[in-house]
């Protein structure tokens, strides 16, 4: 659907009935927001200066939506003896934990609560150099540099053939392959790498990224910006799972001549919306929550490597038929923050060669880029999970390198891995370069452009989506575009 729909059809979904969401949690659903010391008058009271300046480029209304939670609500419940883990004011729902069955049916009859939105799981929770190749050290990666150098070489060796040395100057080492792939290297030779793009990476844990060496130029250039935890509430991102350290390799990391990802100058909120312990619904609502935040901050992209479909108590497991963008809480969630103006990334799962076989949620969600895999040589990876959404649109959208994957290992050393969790963030840098050189598009013109740039855009199928992006191809459309669109 269309951005311009989605608030109408959001209004009717907000009220749908949810299942439980984790062992002895609680959805409370809230009525109104009434009786809120904040109003969409004053939107400055609740957002940043850089998340209203989003709204006015793209002329996006602040609306109810956006106001936080009625706190008196929250409080309400606090009182009563309820633990507060997350608040949703897109969904306006509290997510709380309890033992004391009692407060259920207190909490039912609350004026200011709907009563049939009150849910409780009893289940307890269990567990090279060839030929021709120019190396120019430069450990941060400045383009500037660079091309001085490489002007010199140029001239010794009388030629003016710029082009046919650019693919070099990076020095990708390992991880060549996947970013060549997508032409994403022109846009680094144009020095677009990311810079002044703010990204939101929502997943398990940051393992060690304050110390890996992958991520030495972010962290000294102040790269990341903020970090948050849903999960545990205790900020220590960086204590936690290595996945999400490993897929903000592929887009941050900067080891010249080993690992450089695909938007090493973006700027990043590193956020903690995954339990990779277990796999309830709950996750879901974290990561809706992580979205909210980082809407209120201002970013410009979300990107995720996680996906939902069976979850340890199965009563809450979705269906193929779930997968049509309005069913699973997350994908509404990252349709919402797509109608807000960011540009949401996600995987699209990896369950191909598994029974359940099909893209799982968000990745159904209709106003995001999900993404496949392929190996090195554009080939099908096996465990890519196919499309089409449940009502027939075309997805995945697109395809990244997910086979052999070059990342960041836990002990320090660039290693290999598997799965659209790298497919997925190699794109979103990408993407992030082609938008910073393309400020005047929002962010549902340049996933149409990356869509229409991709190899099999005019024959796609439920394996290979629109096919692999080439990010040159993209960048020129939308430079053609532009000029069009002055010229009228």
């Amino acid at each position: 659907m269309k951005i311009s729909v989605i608030f109408t059809a959001l209004m009717f979904i907000s009220v749908v009935a949810f299942s439980q969401i984790a062992p002895n949690t609680y959805v409370i659903t809230f009525k109104d927001k009434e009786n809120n010391k904040f109003s969409i008058e004053n939107p400055q009271d609740f957002l940043t200066e850089k998340a209203l300046h989003r709204r006015q480029i793209y002329n996006i209304p602040v609306i109810e939506q956006d106001l936080p939670v009625t706190s008196m609500y929250v409080d309400s419940l606090k009182n009563m003896g309820f633990k507060i883990k997350n608040v949703s004011k897109w969904f306006n729902v509290a997510i709380v934990y309890t033992k004391d069955k009692e407060l259920v049916a207190k909490a039912r009859a609350l004026s200011f609560v709907i009563p049939n939105k009150v849910y409780v799981s009893y289940k307890t929770k269990s567990n090279t150099n060839t030929n021709n190749t120019i190396i120019i050290e430069d450990d941060k990666n400045d383009p500037k540099f660079i091309l001085s150098n490489l002007q010199k070489v140029i001239k010794e060796d009388n030629t003016d053939n710029i082009g046919s040395f650019s693919k070099f100057i990076f020095n990708y080492g390992r991880s060549q392959n996947q970013v060549e792939m997508l032409n994403c290297n022109y846009l680094h030779y144009n020095n677009f790498q990311g810079q002044g793009i703010t990204m939101a990476v929502l997943d398990a844990g940051f393992y060690h990224v304050n110390e890996l060496p992958a991520f030495d130029s972010i962290i000294a250039n102040k790269q990341i910006i903020g970090v948050k935890d849903f999960v545990d509430k205790d900020g220590e991102v960086y204590k936690n799972d290595t996945h999400g350290m490993m897929v903000l390799s592929t887009i941050a990391g900067n080891i010249p001549g080993q690992l450089i990802g695909t938007a090493p100058k973006a700027q990043f909120y590193l956020l903690r919306t995954e339990d990779a312990n277990s796999e309830y619904l709950i996750e879901e609502y974290n990561w809706i929550c992580g979205a909210e935040y980082a809407d209120s901050l201002g970013v410009d992209m979300i990107h995720s490597s996680l996906g939902y479909s069976n979850f340890d108590d199965k009563v809450n497991s979705h269906t193929y038929k779930d997968m049509n963008g309005d069913v699973a809480p997350i994908s509404i969630g990252a349709d919402i923050a797509a109608a807000k103006g960011i540009l949401v990334v996600t995987s699209a799962g990896n369950e191909g060669n598994d029974p359940w076989r099909y893209i799982s949620a968000p990745a159904d969600a209709d106003s995001v880029l999900s993404v496949g895999a392929v190996d090195g040589d554009r080939m099908l990876s096996y465990f890519s999970s196919r499309g089409p959404s449940y009502d027939g649109r075309v997805k995945p959208d697109v395809l990244g390198k997910g086979s052999y994957s070059t990342v960041q290992g836990r002990n320090g050393k660039v290693t290999f891995s598997f799965g659209t969790s790298f497919s997925g963030p190699i794109i979103a840098g990408a993407v992030a370069c082609l938008w910073q050189a393309n400020p005047e598009f929002n962010n549902m013109e340049i996933i149409d452009a990356v869509r229409k740039s991709c190899d099999r855009y005019h024959s796609p199928d439920d394996d290979y989506g629109y096919g692999i992006p080439n990010l040159e191809k993209a960048d020129k459309y939308l430079k053609k575009l532009k000029a069009e669109r002055e010229n009228r």
